[in-house]
């Protein structure tokens, strides 16, 4: 899949007339084509910041988060404060969506931490979202659709870049409840710790395709990061969708009630129904000591509660005192997520 390094102060925006004409266009079944090629902001990377620290002189912590939106941006960043990071991997999040105030997300964590960051678009958002959004916000526009990952730091980030992992269009008519112009993508960038490059990288997986589709979209990740920096200590961070099933046959109950009677933890402990921990662990990428296995990290409504969707894949690197934090406003205990935090700290491997 091709690398992208083309970094921008601010992403070229698509006009409001422009995206109602894409919107058209997916009512009157014309096929994907040429979509991404009128949205520029899909092969660039929005950079703010210049932090001057430099990066930590021995270890570090690192968070990654699927934000699901990040509708409360103040309430996020006081949650997460407190876990004293080096570096934030986060996806879901949103610019310019009534969804979330219409707020630049990353752009506001940045403000409350003192960080710089770097922002790449997964989808051009063509309406105002799921179901329910669509629901709460009817009768209100997007001022810029855009709905994306990051990394942020308040250390220097180097050589950002965006691999987009996927470019097939799937949620392009609507089927999936949404018409987004884009498909799944990682954050790359490199932050020194103790003197040594580590490539950090924020990822988001699909979650309506089954485990062999994550794990084609896996393989194009661990090629873009052999092109982008081969040699690095590595470390993957997010929402990887290892629910060891399609969306499809997770939500059918009479499936999911099967398959969970040939294995009762499949869904708390996906490694052997997901082919991509096979693929990162021959590529030499660590996962026991770098996460909390056996935890659930996503907090569903319905109480089934024990999927294990978010992962740290580390390479070159030693890990400690993995967590999972709980995704809550630390003054309303109000859940600000469907996901909770995943926490790690790192430090260089001797050589």
């Amino acid at each position: 899949m091709p690398l992208f390094t083309d970094c921008v102060p601010d992403l070229p925006e698509v006009l409001p007339r422009d995206r109602d004409r894409l919107a058209r266009e997916v009512s009157d079944g014309l096929e994907y084509g040429s979509a991404p090629e009128r949205v520029p902001a899909l092969h660039k990377i929005e950079v703010a910041g210049d932090p001057a620290r430099p990066g930590p002189a021995r270890s570090c912590r690192i968070v990654a988060w699927n934000a699901e939106r990040c509708r409360t941006p103040r309430a996020a960043a006081a949650m997460l404060a407190p876990l004293g990071a080096a570096a934030w991997l986060l996806t879901e999040l949103d610019v310019g969506m009534a969804r979330s105030g219409q707020s630049h997300t990353a752009r506001e964590l940045a403000k409350h931490w003192g960080a710089g960051f770097a922002f790449a678009v997964e989808f051009l958002e063509l309406g105002l979202g799921g179901a329910n959004e669509q629901e709460e916000h009817a009768g209100k526009e997007n001022e810029v659709g855009y709905h994306g990952a990051a990394i942020l730091s308040p250390h220097a980030l180097e050589r950002p870049a965006v691999v987009r992992l996927d470019t097939g269009g799937d949620w392009w008519d609507g089927q999936r409840g949404e018409k987004r112009v884009g498909g799944r993508i990682a954050v790359l960038a490199t932050l020194e710790v103790a003197g040594t490059p580590v490539t950090l990288a924020s990822v988001h997986l699909e979650n309506h395709a089954g485990p062999e589709r994550r794990d084609t979209q896996t393989a194009a990740l661990l090629d873009a990061i052999d092109a982008y920096a081969p040699a690095q200590p590595a470390l993957l961070g997010g929402d990887f969708n290892t629910h060891g099933l399609s969306l499809a046959a997770l939500e059918d109950r009479e499936q999911l009630a099967r398959e969970l009677r040939d294995d009762p933890n499949r869904l708390r402990s996906p490694i052997a129904h997901e082919p991509l921990f096979q693929r990162l662990e021959r590529a030499d990428f660590d996962v026991e000591q770098s996460n909390c296995v056996a935890t659930s990290t996503q907090r569903t409504p319905d109480g089934r509660g024990s999927l294990h969707l978010d992962w740290f894949f580390t390479r070159g690197l030693e890990t400690s005192a993995p967590a999972v934090v709980a995704a809550l406003d630390p003054d309303t205990g109000e859940t600000l997520s469907d996901h909770e935090a995943l926490v790690v700290t790192i430090a260089p491997a001797p050589r």
